[in-house]
């Protein structure tokens, strides 16, 4: 159930990123949230453990803020492999992607001390 939860709140924020935040294709469906929600739970299921033992000690050594640049980077991956999720000229796609995963990465926050706190007062 907690895995559905994530999957509709990812899907709900992926669409909300496409239609306001400036330099997204403003097109995009609820078709294309829905698959965009899916490749970005399979890139930091797979790839984001990789990348995040990797980049440990950068990690440790900016006291957390290269999490900021991996999130970046899962983020950019998921928008280049979706189909109908992409940057437009509005702002520069570096930007536009820099800010939709600052946006995913709060609501990820959310998600996991929300979770974080039902779990203890269960």
């Amino acid at each position: 159930m907690h895995l559905l939860f994530r999957f509709i709140v990812n899907a709900i924020a992926l669409y909300l990123i496409a239609k306001y935040v400036p330099g997204f294709n403003h097109n995009a469906g609820i078709g294309t949230a829905l698959i965009a929600a899916i490749i970005f739970g399979l890139v930091n299921a797979l790839i984001g453990p990789i990348l995040r033992l990797v980049t440990l000690p950068l990690t440790v050594v900016t006291l957390g803020l290269f999490s900021i640049v991996v999130n970046y980077i899962l983020f950019a991956l998921t928008v280049w492999i979706t189909p109908g999720l992409h940057t437009t000229g509005e702002i520069s796609p570096w930007l536009a992607n820099l800010y939709g995963a600052i946006i995913m990465m709060i609501v990820s926050t959310i998600m996991h001390q929300t979770s974080h706190s039902e779990a203890t007062t269960a």
